[in-house]
């Protein structure tokens, strides 16, 4: 009995943590502000799809190519020395998107968002360095941020599934509560100043 609660506690775990999973999340929150700041006249709603191809498909790809050719041994990348190159490829992806989408006049919520994106994938790129720091927690923490930032208050009855995913990082021993506890911050803080600072 002890034992099948266990593989059913694991099998959740590994459900939330794809569901909750950094691209996953950072696409579909591109999405929403991109939405959100089509509500001004004249300006497209669609202008999240290609920040979130720069921003979490193409090193979402990279990384999936990793792991094909052997150079990663998955997709959340649980060796922390590996975590850098994906880190810093993904900063360069989204910095090119960042210049290419204000180039053509991308509205400003979305430039604000990927800026806050950038500054936090260096901070943990740099953190990685000595700490694996969960980037699970923080990208989930700075969603809920960015989402109070747009919609008030109310977004935090989202904060649940910032514990739910938190647990399922300990929970599959992916960190310790301390990477969770501390990626959560890192994600909220940033998120929450520099979003609500450009946008």
């Amino acid at each position: 009995m002890i034992n099948a609660r266990r593989v059913v506690g694991d099998r959740i775990a590994h459900v939330v943590s794809e569901v909750l999973a950094p691209a996953v999340l950072v696409a579909a929150l591109l999405v929403v502000v991109g939405w959100h700041a089509g509500e001004a006249p004249g300006v497209s709603r669609w202008w999240g799809l290609p920040g979130a191809v720069f921003a979490a498909v193409i090193p979402l790809g990279y990384v999936l190519h990793g792991v094909r050719t052997g150079r990663l041994t998955d997709h959340h990348i649980p060796d922390r020395a590996a975590r850098r190159m994906p880190l810093l490829f993904g900063v360069g992806s989204l910095t090119a998107g960042l210049v290419l989408m204000l180039l053509l006049g991308a509205p400003r919520e979305v430039l604000a968002l990927l800026v806050a994106g950038g500054l936090g994938l260096v901070i943990f790129a740099l953190v990685t360095h000595w700490w694996k720091m969960s980037i699970h927690a923080g990208v989930a923490a700075g969603t809920l941020a960015t989402m109070t930032a747009i919609y008030g208050p109310v977004a935090l009855l989202g904060a649940p599934l910032v514990v739910l995913g938190g647990w399922a990082r300990v929970r599959l021993t992916a960190h310790t509560p301390a990477q969770v506890v501390v990626g959560a911050l890192a994600g909220a803080i940033v998120a929450g100043t520099v979003f609500p600072a450009l946008r």
